[in-house]
């Protein structure tokens, strides 16, 4: 059997509340729901049970010390110039920046090719293509964006199903940070 998954970190409800509120205003626009809002940190890709297994394990020794994250203005990713991806960043933060590499070197360890694209850490809001109207509007309008802080008590080995509506996300398993004493 094989799993298709990846590695991230569930804001609060208060802040997918506040990035759910944001999500009008772009004709066809394949929006988030609730349950895909998510940080990514490691994209694993499709394996088999073993490998789930063994990643699953692994993981657990990546955990360390809770730490703030702030999510600050929107953009987008585009291919051939036409955008493929609307995103709310996130604040740089050397916390992340060393938890993001801890959960790469696991994940490399564990037998899984590097990733060879820079992190650029955001929380996708919706899909697009040509078909979607300009994003221009709502950048302009989410430009000041400024979420939080809020922190990152936990991290989650997430499997992802394919569906025509969209994917699914389903958490496998969920591990904590650990709180300032």
């Amino acid at each position: 059997m094989s799993h298709r998954l990846f590695v991230g970190i569930r804001p609060p409800p208060p802040i997918r509340d506040a990035l759910i509120d944001l999500m009008e205003g772009v004709d066809n626009a394949r929006w988030q729901d609730d349950d895909q809002l998510h940080l990514t940190l490691r994209y694993v890709g499709v394996v088999d049970t073993h490998a789930a297994d063994e990643l699953s394990e692994r993981l657990r020794a990546a955990s360390g010390p809770a730490f703030d994250l702030t999510i600050v203005g929107t953009g987008a990713f585009e291919r051939k110039g036409v955008a493929h991806t609307l995103w709310a960043g996130i604040a740089p933060s050397i916390e992340l920046t060393r938890f993001q590499q801890r959960v790469e070197r696991i994940c490399i360890a564990a037998g899984h090719e590097p990733e060879h694209r820079k992190y650029h850490p955001h929380i996708t809001l919706a899909r697009t293509n040509r078909g979607t109207a300009p994003l221009a509007p709502l950048l302009a309008r989410t430009a000041d964006l400024r979420l939080g802080p809020w922190t990152a008590d936990s991290y989650i080995l997430y499997e992802s199903f394919l569906r025509p509506e969209g994917s699914v996300y389903e958490p496998v398993v969920r591990y904590p940070l650990v709180p300032d004493p």
